[in-house]
């Protein structure tokens, strides 16, 4: 048995960031990760995979050339997936090798090979190259991530018919492709395989995309979605899958309506990859869909084995992943001046066009009966915007009435996940309206969106205050 003061099974944003946490506090860790490639979902199915399609995908169909220029660059139609993962490729094994480079200068050792409790201090590492091997720390934490939810009744063993991970490892590019939910994942996915030029057809049970975002973005992104040639099928949902046709999946929904494409993506979610750690031997208890609870310090209910990432739930982001990771393991290191988590954290949606916020929506105000003012300014009045081609974009802040503290800012348009982190600085320091105001942004830059909606807001409060 080798012991260690930190155990931690995973390598994704939240596993790789709490060990190098760990480390850097003189802790000698051990990271045990199932996969032969480190750098979980994030680094090899997930983020990075998905969102690096997408800018090829935007790429090399033309449609930016076709917005701006009115040159049509399309690619031919019987092009695989596959052509376009080259990039893709390279910027998973970039970051593999990041992910394995921060291991080495941390002095952390990785095991590979799939990790479950023995006890609450005891790990079995079985699976990999070195065979069985037993490990022993004062401190565990865990953050193994998230799997797609297989709904019954979703052939998922035919080749038509994907989830949200292996989605990338077609063979061909279907023609038409139906997304089951439009959650983020789904949402994302449609936009890349619509500006590919497949026919996509969205069917959600709700009534309304993405129903967290400020109503007024959400409706953008949809007219939006809609003109990249997405279909919305509303309050549908599929209750059977056909696979008996060998050139179409048919659906069924509730309402009696059919669907027949080529092919079917569902993203109906994930589940936390919790089932093979045995926890009961650990004694730490796991709730519905594998969730694990975790108070403010992301402990268990075993203290001193903690969690982060998408085994918690909610966000379920790699930022967030990471973050929660540093703040977990100050804590176990007794590092208490620096376990404080980010008071705000940014939400950023790679759809075509990208959709990014932070803070309260207009209908959250409302509902908490705090009176605001609005600033909006438009990507396509904005020089940069009109350089780039912007034409959906634009930004929306949202300023406390009476001290003009800005309380959220909603983006949406190219670099929408970039752009909101001005706002970010803005809220996290306290500031608002004066300090916009008086700041100066390159010219010309989406940056200075920030000015225009802040004189916009302003101009709202003088004209408001001036009524009888």
């Amino acid at each position: 048995m080798k012991t260690y003061d930190v155990i931690v099974i995973g390598s994704g944003p939240g596993g790789e960031r709490g060990a190098a946490t760990a480390s850097y506090f003189g802790k000698r860790v051990a990271v045990v990760e199932k996969n032969t490639a480190v750098g979980g979902a994030s680094t090899n199915t997930g983020t990075l995979p998905s969102k690096t399609l997408r800018e090829t995908a935007v790429a090399l169909s033309g449609l930016r050339a076709r917005q701006l220029y009115g040159v049509d660059l399309s690619l031919r139609r019987e092009a695989t997936v596959r052509d376009f993962m080259y990039h893709e490729e390279t910027v998973k094994n970039s970051e593999r090798r990041r992910v394995r480079e921060n291991f080495r200068f941390f002095g952390t050792d990785l095991y590979q090979g799939l990790a479950t409790f023995v006890d609450p201090q005891t790990v079995k590492v079985s699976g990999g190259e070195s065979g069985e091997e037993l490990l022993k720390a004062e401190i565990i934490l865990i953050a193994t991530g998230s799997s797609p939810v297989h709904p019954p009744g979703f052939a998922f063993e035919d080749k038509r018919v994907h989830d949200s991970d292996e989605i990338l490892s077609l063979e061909r590019l279907p023609k038409s492709l139906a997304v089951v939910g439009a959650g983020i994942i789904g949402s994302e996915y449609a936009c890349t395989f619509a500006a590919l030029g497949v026919e996509v057809r969205i069917l959600d049970g709700r009534d309304a995309l993405l129903p967290f975002l400020d109503r007024e973005i959400a409706e953008a992104l949809e007219r939006a979605m809609e003109q990249l040639g997405i279909a919305f099928h509303w309050k549908e949902k599929v209750t059977s899958c056909s696979i008996d046709d060998p050139d179409k999946v048919e659906l069924t929904c509730a309402s009696g309506t059919k669907f027949r494409l080529d092919g079917v993506l569902v993203a109906a979610g994930r589940r936390s990859n919790t089932d093979e750690l045995n926890l009961p031997a650990a004694g730490v208890k796991c709730g519905e869909r594998g969730l694990l609870t975790v108070d403010a310090q992301y402990r268990t209910n075993v203290p001193h084995i903690y969690a982060v990432g998408d085994v918690i739930g909610f966000p379920a982001l790699a930022s967030t992943s990471a973050e929660q990771g540093r703040v977990a393991m100050c804590h176990a290191c007794g590092q208490e001046a620096y376990a404080v988590a980010a008071p705000i954290l940014p939400t950023g949606i790679y759809t075509i066009p990208e959709v990014s916020m932070v803070g309260e929506t207009e209908e959250a105000l409302k509902s908490k009966g705090i009176e605001y003012v609005v600033g909006r300014a438009t990507a396509f009045r904005n020089a940069r915007g009109m350089i780039i081609g912007d034409r959906d974009g634009r930004l929306k802040l949202l300023f406390r009435r009476g001290d003009m503290k800005l309380l959220g800012a909603h983006v949406i348009g190219e670099h929408a996940t970039e752009v909101v982190h001005i706002a970010l600085i803005v809220m996290v320091a306290g500031q608002g309206a004066d300090l916009l105001y008086e700041t100066c942004f390159n010219y010309p830059t989406l940056g200075d969106l920030y000015k225009q909606a802040t004189y916009s807001a302003m101009a709202a409060a003088r004209s408001a205050a001036a009524r009888p």
